[in-house]
């Protein structure tokens, strides 16, 4: 019977997708390799590639070391021992405050929102059929800016209510996308021009408000919209970090349904999946993973683009990888955030300066990679 399911699940699918040329060009066959593991009673089952279990540890000893440095370097220097000391609670003083009050909080919300921006991303991608699927780009990110600037030119608001504000925009935002896409399908090119819309109207919202705003207020939103780690304190690492416990073992679980509604409607239907509901459970997902880190830290461009790719290309997966997809966007964001830190110090230069850089040329080499093939 396993056989049987896996040969149905490297068939090619001959469904018909939006775009030009896709009805003529069927998907390609998955190969299916790597090693079968099974638990005693042959109830559960995992795909194990030699090639993700290597890229998936490089990336761990990634993070470690982005960590290690992260929290021994600055100012002032510490050694390992001393980190670890500080960690444990039997640190001094000054040592106990640099780890625990300034540089572990700004780590774990970097970990965490790197980690939920590029699952969000992954699983857009992997919906929409399309390398531009991702929050950044069909508009979620702009609709939480949209929520926190209401809340700090309109309402006034505190911090905590700024990122309940942002949190309140991002959804309302997918809301809206569905809500115009009623009747039609969660379709994958559909969704990303209905969502580049949605996107470019937020956006001039977003530069209304500030026109809006007064001169300290302007100063403040302006400071939110470029996304920053610095000054963030545990209530914010606490936040991020509960919303990524809770949505990512949910993510998680369902990737097995999500690869197979890459393969294609008729396919994925014909092993069980209910498609229009497993879309649109890994769509509220996917965007409340991208308001959560919104909302902690403001918008943090271009990790949900890139960073799913980079996972897929070294992996070699042919599915949406997202444990590898949420390690790489932890290494990318804490790496730009150690880099912003230590190379232009002592300028505050905040981290969305940095990902928004790298991932401008990202999206231009992606633009002009997908232009090539199209003509080819």
């Amino acid at each position: 019977m396993t056989a049987v399911r896996e040969a149905k699940a490297s068939a090619p699918d001959q469904t018909p997708r939006e775009g030009p040329g896709a009805a003529t060009v069927p998907h390609p066959p998955r190969v299916v390799t790597g090693r079968i593991v099974r638990t005693r009673s042959g109830s559960v089952s995992l795909r194990v590639q030699s090639r993700t279990v290597a890229a998936t540890a490089a990336l761990l000893a990634a993070l470690l070391l982005v960590a290690g440095i992260t929290l021994t370097t600055g100012d002032f220097d510490l050694s390992v021992g001393e980190v670890v000391q500080a960690l444990t609670g039997n640190g001094s003083g000054i040592a106990d405050f640099v780890v625990n009050t300034l540089r572990m909080p700004r780590l774990v919300t970097a970990l965490c929102v790197g980690a939920a921006l590029a699952v969000s991303g992954a699983i857009l991608q992997s919906i929409t059929g399309n390398p531009l699927g991702s929050p950044d780009i069909i508009g979620f990110t702009n609709g939480s800016a949209v929520g926190a600037l209401v809340v700090i030119v309109l309402l006034h608001g505190s911090m905590t209510e700024i990122a309940l504000g942002a949190l309140v925009g991002g959804l309302a935002t997918a809301l809206a996308v569905h809500l115009l896409m009623i009747g039609r399908g969660i379709q994958g090119f559909r969704l990303v021009v209905v969502g580049i819309g949605v996107s470019a109207l937020l956006l001039a919202v977003n530069s209304y408000l500030i026109t809006r705003a007064t001169f300290q207020e302007a100063l403040e939103a302006q400071s939110w919209l470029i996304g920053s780690l610095g000054n963030r304190l545990w209530i914010h690492a606490q936040a991020i970090g509960i919303a990524v416990a809770v949505l990512l073992p949910l993510a998680f679980f369902l990737s097995r349904r999500l690869s197979m509604v890459e393969m294609g409607d008729t396919t994925a239907m014909a092993l069980g999946v209910d498609v229009p509901r497993t879309r649109t459970l890994l769509l509220v997902i996917s965007v409340a993973l991208a308001a959560f880190a919104t909302a902690v830290t403001g918008p943090i461009w271009f990790v949900a683009l890139a960073a799913p790719q980079v996972a897929r290309k070294i992996t070699g997966s042919s599915g949406p990888a997202l444990l590898p997809s949420a390690l790489m966007g932890a290494v990318m964001l804490a790496l730009s955030d150690l880099a912003v830190q230590r190379l232009f110090a002592p300028a505050l230069l905040p981290v969305g300066t940095a990902t928004g850089c790298v991932g401008g040329l990202y999206l231009i080499w992606l633009l002009v990679t997908e232009s090539r093939k199209s003509r080819a």
